[in-house]
């Protein structure tokens, strides 16, 4: 599916990644883990296409893709049901919606303003936004900051359930996470 050959990546003259090259199959599961620092996220992003590397190139990357970001990306003003709504599949119901809220503990939530839910919650709103969207690969970045174990477990098993044969690629500090996902370690 995905082919990543030589790619090299740096900012304000520091070497973040050097010939960096992997291969990502259909359906695969991919786990990118390393300390701080090491351009897990910059390869996602360079994986992703939102931004360019130095040099070398991507392949192969499908063109219908979901993403959990790092950082909180809803909007405030919106609800748990709006904002998956706005990147369901058209025709995904409500009573579908709302069952999804439900499986990782947000069907009482689901109208309320984003901005009232915790970090934690947030997060898990954005993860069924990406398991529900009509994609090839799905792309996870930190998906578990801010959940307690038992909701990750949760959370785990809800990923586990949805991936529907897409592939999954990962960034985690955790590289257990690769044993929950039956995930290829790739260290940087």
């Amino acid at each position: 599916m995905m082919d990543v050959k030589g790619v090299c990546k740096g900012y304000n003259g520091e070497q973040i990644l050097s010939n960096i090259s992997l291969h990502v199959g259909q359906g695969e599961r991919v786990l990118l883990t390393g300390v701080s620092g090491r351009g897990k996220t910059t390869l996602l992003r360079i994986m992703m296409g939102l931004i360019a590397p130095d040099s070398g190139e991507v392949t192969g990357a499908p063109k219908r893709i979901s993403a959990v970001f790092q950082e909180d990306r809803l909007p405030g003003e919106f609800t748990p049901l709006a904002c998956i709504r706005a990147t369901a599949p058209k025709g995904t119901s409500r009573e579908a919606i709302l069952r999804h809220l439900s499986e990782l503990g947000l069907g009482d939530h689901a109208g309320k303003p984003v901005s009232q839910l915790s970090g934690g919650q947030r997060r898990r709103v954005s993860i069924i936004q990406a398991m529900l969207s009509e994609s090839d690969a799905v792309y996870l970045d930190e998906p578990f900051t801010g959940l307690d174990a038992g909701t990750k477990s949760l959370v785990c098993g809800y990923i586990n359930k949805n991936a529907d044969g897409r592939a999954l690629i990962i960034v985690s500090h955790d590289e257990t996470d690769a044993e929950i996902f039956g995930a290829r370690v790739i260290r940087l």
